[in-house]
């Protein structure tokens, strides 16, 4: 299991909004309040943001526990962004992948992050991996879940799709696969935001200067909104949109 956050808004330092709050990412790393399974998200951590006039993303992505590294404490601090994806990580199964299996997981201008399982990893998606080809395949940064599902939403949006139904469609094609998996999705490319809800928790808030948006809130402000199982969110500056994800045909 994971924990991710996205923001779009006015320039501010990223520490802002990953260590400072009282319910930050960094404490729910150790301490969630909502995570459907496990308590600790302790195997790797990272985020992703966006530069101005720059639309392909920084990123800085470590193996180990955020709460450890204070180099990131420093950057954190000294870096300004007008948008970001991060995610700390609880890595379902052991695996020898390090920091290339932690999210966020980019290539373009987009970042991406997945928080949930895929029971039965890998066997289950065999006939969901075969709709890619070899070099998307060989191309996966990680032998996870997560990275297969990124694969398969980079193949949506790099024939056309729109960022809201592409993770939609991509939670459908999984959820049919292994029908017990959880799909909660987030992705940005610095401009617009999209979100599933499934399986998990999700929120957003919106204020003067941001909109965030968050496996759980990091502090009491009474405007997040819980976001309902099967849902996707999609988001601009503007403007939040919600429409329901239905399940698969059966």
């Amino acid at each position: 299991m994971c924990r991710h956050l996205a923001f779009l808004g006015e320039p501010l330092a990223i520490r802002e909004l990953l260590l400072d709050p009282p319910r930050s990412l960094e404490r729910q790393s150790w301490n969630p309040l909502t995570q459907a399974s496990g308590t600790v998200n302790a195997d790797g951590f990272g985020v992703g943001w966006y530069a101005p006039d720059d639309p392909v993303p920084a990123r800085y992505r470590r193996a180990g526990p955020v709460w450890g590294d204070l180099g990131f404490a420093d950057l954190a601090r000294v870096t300004r962004t007008g948008a970001l994806l991060a995610a700390v990580r609880g890595a379902t199964l052991p695996g020898a992948d390090g920091e290339a299996a932690a999210a966020p997981f980019t290539a373009d201008r987009w970042l991406f992050s997945h928080n949930g399982v895929v029971p039965g990893w890998p066997g289950g998606l065999d006939p969901v991996a075969a709709t890619l080809s070899a070099t998307e395949l060989l191309a996966l940064e990680a032998r996870t879940d997560s990275a297969l599902i990124w694969a398969l939403v980079l193949h949506r949006l790099r024939a056309g799709e729109a960022p809201g139904p592409a993770l939609a469609g991509v939670v459908r094609e999984v959820a049919e696969a292994v029908p017990g998996a959880r799909l909660n999705l987030l992705l940005t490319d610095g401009v617009t935001m999209a979100a599933t809800a499934w399986g998990d928790s999700l929120s957003y808030l919106t204020g003067p200067g941001r909109t965030v948006v968050a496996s759980e809130p990091y502090d009491d402000d009474p405007r997040w909104t819980a976001v309902p199982d099967r849902t996707v969110l999609t988001v601009s500056r503007a403007d939040v949109v919600l429409s329901p994800l239905e399940e698969p045909s059966p």
